[in-house]
């Protein structure tokens, strides 16, 4: 059975376990970082976090699709803006450490 998904409320908590400070304002860090990031991603910045990756953004070209309720019928979809994920060598390392056994 997979490990549960983890959440702002758990990074609070296990910061605020590990430091001892103020829950509150543990929560306002937490919540300005992430605010941070994105404010940065919307102005098309990258954003890189040395040891974990790097947030960069990519553009999609235009396609056309396929509505799949009616496969003949086409769907222009337009080029978007897209962030893409690429891993730090120190996280890189702890994934090939992890026993796949975790996921199933």
């Amino acid at each position: 059975m997979p490990l549960p998904n983890l959440n702002r409320k758990e990074i609070v908590a296990e910061i605020f376990n590990q430091t001892g400070y103020n829950q509150k304002e543990v929560q306002d860090v937490v919540e300005l970082t992430l605010d941070t990031i994105v404010k940065a991603l919307t102005q098309g910045r990258s954003v890189e976090l040395r040891r974990f990756g790097v947030f960069a953004l990519q553009k999609r070209k235009p396609r056309i699709g396929r509505n799949p309720k009616q496969p003949d019928q086409q769907v222009p979809i337009p080029a978007r803006a897209v962030v893409k994920f690429k891993i730090g060598k120190e996280l890189q390392e702890g994934l090939r450490k992890l026993n796949p056994a975790v996921l199933d």
